[in-house]
This record gives structure tokens, sequence and C-alpha cells, in this order.
């Protein structure tokens, strides 16, 4: 049997059992967020920078001094992966770490100037990476997008 004929009896038996995983949310989720990540490893002005990285600068912009928890909250990060970031953030000498006055165990991440400088420079890269991330949907889709990411990245189970 030759490729072609083998492929095809493949897709008859996916067609078959109703399931075909290349069509899921899932994975076209998946195949849309490394698309962005490639974007932005093009886009960025310092090919060290990771995506996660500038989301955590940015949290840290915006919110102040934080504790990892508070990253972790506003970043959608989990813990072990915040810890990371935060280390090779520190070592590039872009955030601190001091201790809370409050609760000394507390341990508080701040922005340094040289991380703030970074951002700034990266807000108007940030931009273009995500024009050209949606550089394929017209505005009513660009719109209908970002409200249905929210609706499925909402927390709050509540409603249902």
């Amino acid at each position: 049997m030759s490729k072609k004929s083998n492929e095809q009896s493949e897709d008859v038996i996916l067609s078959q059992s109703g399931y075909n995983v290349t069509e899921q949310v899932g994975h076209l989720l998946r195949k849309a967020y490394q698309r962005h990540l490639s974007i932005f490893q093009e886009g960025t002005i310092d090919p060290d920078l990771t995506s996660v990285q500038f989301v955590t600068l940015c949290a840290l912009h915006d919110l102040g001094p934080s504790s990892q928890v508070e990253l972790v909250k506003a970043t959608s990060v989990d813990q072990a992966t915040i810890r990371g970031i935060v280390d090779r953030l520190k070592a590039r000498g872009l955030i601190e770490l001091s201790k809370d006055e409050a609760d000394g165990r507390k341990v508080i991440i701040s922005i340094l100037p040289k991380g703030e400088a970074l951002l700034q420079a990266m807000y108007p890269q940030a931009r273009q990476i995500s024009e050209k991330t949606m550089a394929r949907l017209n505005p009513a889709e660009r719109v209908a997008l970002l409200f249905l990411l929210r609706k499925i990245a909402d927390d709050d189970m509540s409603e249902e």
C-alpha cells in the first residue's frame, strides 16, 4: 500500500472514530501559542528575554514590588516556573530580591532600573509582536478572539 493510501486509511479511521486531535481546542491553542512564541523570539530586542520573563517584568512594573505568590497570580505561571524566572532575571540584574519588612520570611521582588529600561524598550516591539500574531484576522475577528480567550482563561467557575 502506498504512503498516500495509508494516510487516507488513517483519515477514514479518524473520521469514523469522530475524534481528530488536530481539530481539538487544546491542539489548536498550542499551535497558535507556538506560532506566537516564534514571533516573539523573532521580534524581541533581547534574544535572552523569553515571553514569560517579559510578562513577569510587566507584572512587576504594574504591581510594584511583589511576592512570588502575587507574581504567580498576576502571570498565571506556576510556582516552580516563576522561581526559575525570578532566578534568571535576578542573575541578569533586571530585578532584586529583598525581605518583607512586615514578614521577614517573605521575599519581595522588585524591578531594577535596568529591567525597567528593557521593559520600556520592549513595549513597542510587544505591540508589533501582538500585531503580527493576529495579522491574519480582521478587526472583528481580533475582538472576538480576545473576548473568547479571556472567557476560556477566566478562572471564575462560579457562573457554571
